[in-house]
């Protein structure tokens, strides 16, 4: 694509220059100017449409413009991260965190990158610096990150703690939410367990894990028409899901 189109393709399709995808985030001061800036975004806001070719394509092209691009090696990072090529993603984060040690997004992506290996200490060392920064004006997202890890350790307890801060944040935060319906599930709160399923409906979609959950936690209700009604959605929408084998010879 000519710059002046990728230009142009900036303004008008990338508001935000801080793209959120899943729980993960970059951090920008400024709307999108230089090369390096347009080819970024644009990789960034490949991913977020699941274009991942043309997310690294761009990705690469900002490297190549800028080789010391520590947002752009964090970007591309996250991109080999998604499809699986692990080594080279914690390359591009090892190289992002020296060329920006402070940075608050590198910190969260590559704490929640290593906390998903068992690389707990230093994982959650570094989700720890993201979530006490008081610049860092998404905290809710290191904090259920951090959550995470501690979930990963075994801690339910401290990651209940961090669940409850990043939503007193942000009450509408769905990767919170989430987890708070899976760990009152697992606690045998049922109530609470539907109550968080139902705030996280408002903010974003089924998956096959939730749908799981739901089901549990309608029959432990006596919501039987419900939890029907979930398996049946499972078993339409996410039917190769090992949740969706699960349930398949239930009736």
């Amino acid at each position: 694509m000519p710059l002046k189109s990728a230009s142009k393709m900036i303004r008008y399709a990338v508001v935000l220059l801080a793209i959120t995808l899943s729980a993960c985030s970059w951090f920008s001061n400024g709307p999108a100017e230089k090369p390096t800036d347009i080819y970024l975004q644009l990789g960034i806001r490949y991913m977020d449409l699941d274009k991942l070719e043309l997310a690294k394509e761009n990705l690469l092209k900002a490297l190549d413009k800028e080789p010391n691009n520590a947002r752009a090696h964090s970007a591309l990072a996250f991109l080999y991260e998604k499809i699986n090529h692990f080594d080279e993603a914690r390359q591009h984060y090892e190289t992002a965190l020296a060329l920006s040690p402070d940075d608050i997004g590198i910190e969260n992506n590559y704490g929640k990158f290593l906390c998903d290996r068992r690389q707990f200490d230093r994982g959650l060392a570094l989700l720890t610096q993201a979530s006490t920064n008081l610049l860092n004006d998404r905290l809710w997202m290191a904090l259920t990150n951090a959550a995470r890890c501690h979930l990963g350790m075994g801690e339910r307890p401290q990651a209940v703690t961090l669940l409850k801060q990043a939503l007193d944040m942000n009450g509408q935060y769905s990767a919170a939410l989430v987890e708070m319906q899976k760990i009152s599930y697992q606690m045998g709160e049922y109530k609470a367990a539907e109550d968080y399923l139902q705030r996280y409906l408002s903010e974003a979609n089924h998956t096959a894990e939730t749908l799981w959950i739901g089901i549990q936690t309608e029959q432990a209700l006596g919501n039987l028409s419900l939890a029907n009604e979930y398996r049946n959605l499972l078993l339409d929408k996410f039917p190769n899901s090992n949740e969706a084998k699960q349930v398949a010879g239930i009736r």
